[in-house]
């Protein structure tokens, strides 16, 4: 493996019995277009395994954490625990962008696309570590990385659904219901980029962008909260 690679696992606190695996992990689809003949392959079943073991700690942990919180609760807290921003965020922090190999077009984007991105190696690389080195090395990653994020979430209640909470604000502050327009569509089918306004009656409040207009629009009412001082 590159020295890199060894760099990285430095970073991360592992030395990896299969180098490889954490090589996968980094590696996005878009870097083979450019490299056919790269020898490895890309991070999308790494990605696939990882989430489902973030999912399970990320449980466990909320689970014993908060023994009076129902179902409901519980679940809401946890997604926004995994969430692209969150877990874009904790991968920017490990300095995660310094290692992915991606394809020259992916590497200019800076925006929403580099955060999914993000998101994506660090699940990947948590399923790396998982084959590598077993579940508890897993969890005790996860754990480091992930566990102290829960008292800043709940406390901003970063877990409550962005659209839901400006509609409530809303209707609270203002009386009016919020609309949502899509303003543009970029790219092609399988990568098409939406770009929602968000109105309260006549007035664009923010725009967001996402790759379903679902998306879109809670980006977009992420960005109305901010406007608004909504968010508290």
């Amino acid at each position: 493996m590159t020295p890199k690679i060894e760099q990285f696992e430095t970073v991360l606190g592992l030395k990896f019995k299969n180098q490889a695996l954490l090589g996968e992990a980094l590696v996005h689809r878009s870097y083979l277009n450019e490299h056919r003949n790269f020898s490895l392959p890309h991070n999308e079943r790494l990605e696939f395994l990882g989430d489902a073991v973030l999912e399970l700690v990320i449980t466990d942990h909320l689970f014993r954490l908060y023994p009076k919180e129902n179902e409901g609760a519980l679940t809401a807290y946890r997604a926004a625990l995994v969430n692209a921003n969150t877990l874009g965020e904790i991968a920017a922090g490990l300095g995660v962008n310094d290692y992915l190999l991606l394809s020259k077009g992916e590497s200019r984007d800076n925006g929403r696309a580099r955060q999914v991105i993000l998101a994506n190696a660090i699940e990947a690389i948590i399923g790396a570590i998982y084959l590598d080195q077993g579940y508890e090395v897993a969890a005790s990653f996860i754990g480091r990385n992930f566990f102290d994020q829960v008292p800043s979430i709940i406390a901003g209640e970063r877990f409550r659904d962005a659209k839901s909470l400006f509609q409530e604000r809303a209707q609270e502050k203002e009386n009016t219901t919020p609309v949502y327009r899509v303003l543009g569509e970029n790219g092609p089918d399988h990568e098409k980029t939406f770009t929602v306004g968000l109105y309260l009656v006549e007035e664009k409040v923010a725009e967001g962008t996402g790759h379903s207009k679902q998306e879109a629009e809670q980006a977009a009412a992420a960005a109305g909260l901010l406007v608004k001082n909504w968010g508290k």
